[in-house]
């Protein structure tokens, strides 16, 4: 590890043990995160992950119209629901901070998972991220096959 990556990696536990944490943003009205109970999600823009023939890993970056909402999030329970394109599914939540993880774990292999940060982005929404780990030697249109990463937002429901 160079001397420059050393220096990073120290600074960023040195950090994390200190349990700085930065401050809340304005879309955390009422109570932040923890006190969520829906969130309705919309992500305008994705970026696909493959790697090539030659085992070289490449993205492509293109727009995107997926949304879906949870409910019944529970953040003591560590529980919610998601309400996608293909039905409910009962999921694990995670609150830490100023980030409220969302994990999904498929019996067949892939994981998803989505984070709504404490930022605001328009309307009052927050900023949100949803990724979705798979992949298949085949890909076909309208299905995910390969890593894919979502960028949007989410209403909050409290």
């Amino acid at each position: 590890m160079s001397p420059t990556r050393q220096v990073a990696a120290w600074a960023l536990l040195v950090w994390c043990c200190a349990g700085i944490q930065p401050a809340p943003a304005a879309g955390a009205q009422g109570g932040g995160l923890a006190d969520v109970r829906s969130l309705d999600c919309t992500f305008t823009l994705i970026a696909v992950g493959t790697w090539t023939d030659e085992g070289a890993p490449e993205a492509q970056v293109d727009a995107s119209e997926l949304s879906f909402r949870f409910e019944d999030v529970d953040t003591q329970e560590a529980t919610a629901n998601v309400i996608g394109p293909f039905g409910p599914s009962h999921i694990i939540t995670r609150h830490s901070g100023d980030y409220l993880h969302f994990l999904q774990m498929f019996s067949a292999g892939p994981l998803y998972s989505t984070t709504i940060f404490d930022r605001e982005t328009v309307d009052g929404k927050l900023m949100a991220v949803h990724t979705r780990h798979e992949y298949t030697d085949v890909s076909l249109i309208g299905f995910t096959s390969r890593p894919e990463q979502y960028y949007g937002d989410c209403a909050v429901g409290r």
